[in-house]
C-alpha cells in the first residue's frame, strides 16, 4: 500500500509544492506557530532520502570526477553569479531580494532530483554521488558563497547557518549512509520504501509551514512581487537549460546529460527556505518560497523536453544509418 501511495505522490510532485505554498499562505493564522518543527521535519526528509546512498558512490565519484566537477561549477559558481548579476540589474539596492535570489542558487542540489533522474533513466551513480558530496560540503560552501556575494550588505550569523546545515542535512545524511553500508543496501528496500511516502508528505508540510511564515510578503500581490516571480522563474529555467547545454557542449553521454540537467536545475529549495526563514530577514525568504512554485513543474517540463530530444536524436541516427 505504501508503495502505491509513493507512486501516486511521485506523479503529483509537480503540484505538491505549489499547492503547499498556497495552503501555507491561506492557513498562516493556524499553523505559523508550528514553524519550530521545520528543521526536525527536514532532518527526517534528509535521512529518508539518504538511505539509498553509500560510500561506494563516493568512491566512484573520486575515480571519475569530471562530471562532478562540471556540476559543482554550475551549482556554485555559474548559477549564483548569474542570480547575483540579474538581481543587481533588476533589484538594484534591494539587498534582501538579491540575497534571496543568491541563496536560492547556493544551496545544495535537490534530493528530489533522484526521482526525476530515475524516471528519465539518467546516470544514477553520478546523481547519488553529487548529492552526497554537495550535501556534505554545504555547511562550508553556502556561508562562504553568501559572504562573497552579499556578506557586506546583509548581516549573517555564519556559525548558526553552518550549524543549521549540519543538523538538517549532514548528520541525517551520514546516518542514512551508515545504515545503507551496514545493511549492504537492504535498508533502502525495507525502511527506505516505507519512509518514502512520508518523506514526500513531509516535504509538503515543510513548504506549507515556510509559506505560512512569509505569508505577509506573499499576500499583497504588487508589481514588485510579480517582478520577483518573473526573475525567479527565469533563473530557475536557465539553471536547467545551462546544465543541459554544458553537458552537450562537453559531449557527455545521454545518461550523464540527463543527470546534469536535473542536478544543475534543482535545488534543495526547502533547505533554502528554512535557512532564509530562520537566519535572515523575512524578505530574503520571498524569492526562495516563490521558487518552490516552479521547481517541480520545471523539472517535469525539462523531463519531457529531454525525452523528446533524445528520442529524436535516436530517430535521426537510425535514418542516417
Amino acid at each position: 500500500m505504501l508503495l502505491r501511495i509513493n507512486k501516486q505522490l511521485e506523479k503529483l510532485m509537480p503540484f505538491i509544492t505549489p499547492a503547499s505554498v498556497v495552503l501555507g499562505v491561506l492557513l498562516t493564522a493556524y499553523i505559523k506557530d508550528f514553524s519550530y518543527l521545520i528543521p526536525w521535519i527536514f532532518a527526517f526528509m534528509t535521512f529518508s532520502g539518504s538511505l539509498g546512498s553509500n560510500f561506494q558512490s563516493l568512491k566512484q565519484s573520486v575515480t571519475h570526477p569530471f562530471p562532478i566537477i562540471i556540476a559543482m561549477l554550475v551549482l556554485h559558481i555559474v548559477m549564483p553569479l548569474w542570480a547575483w548579476g540579474i538581481g543587481c540589474i533588476v533589484f538594484n539596492g534591494d539587498s534582501y531580494t538579491i540575497t534571496g535570489l543568491v541563496l536560492g542558487m547556493v544551496i545544495p542540489t535537490g534530493i528530489t532530483s533522484v526521482i526525476w533522474v530515475s524516471i528519465y533513466k539518467g546516470n544514477m551513480a553520478l546523481t547519488l554521488s553529487l548529492i552526497l558530496i554537495d550535501t556534505l560540503l554545504s555547511p562550508f560552501i553556502v556561508p562562504l558563497t553568501l559572504s562573497l556575494f552579499v556578506g557586506q550588505e546583509v548581516e549573517m550569523d555564519i556559525f548558526s547557518i553552518m550549524s543549521g546545515l549540519f543538523g538538517m542535512i549532514v548528520v541525517p545524511s551520514i546516518l542514512g549512509m551508515i545504515l545503507n553500508q551496514l545493511t549492504h543496501g537492504r535498508v533502502k528496500e525495507t525502511l527506505g520504501t516505507r519512509l518514502a511516502p512520508f518523506s514526500k508528505i513531509c516535504l509538503g508540510i515543510v513548504v506549507m509551514l515556510n509559506g505560512a511564515v512569509v505569508a505577509p510578503h506573499l499576500k499583497n500581490v504588487n508589481l514588485k512581487l510579480i517582478g520577483i516571480g518573473a526573475v525567479v522563474f527565469l533563473i530557475a529555467f536557465t539553471g536547467y537549460l545551462f546544465s543541459f547545454l554544458i553537458g552537450k557542449w562537453l559531449k557527455r553521454d545521454r545518461d550523464t546529460i540527463v543527470s546534469l540537467t536535473f542536478l544543475g536545475g534543482m535545488r534543495n529549495i526547502s533547505a533554502g527556505a528554512v535557512l532564509a526563514v530562520t537566519y535572515f530577514h523575512p524578505s530574503v525568504a520571498t524569492p526562495v518560497i516563490i521558487a518552490m512554485l516552479f521547481q517541480q513543474v520545471l523539472a517535469s517540463l525539462f523531463g519531457h523536453m529531454l525525452d523528446k530530444y533524445f528520442r529524436r536524436s535516436v530517430y535521426l541516427e537510425k535514418r542516417i544509418a
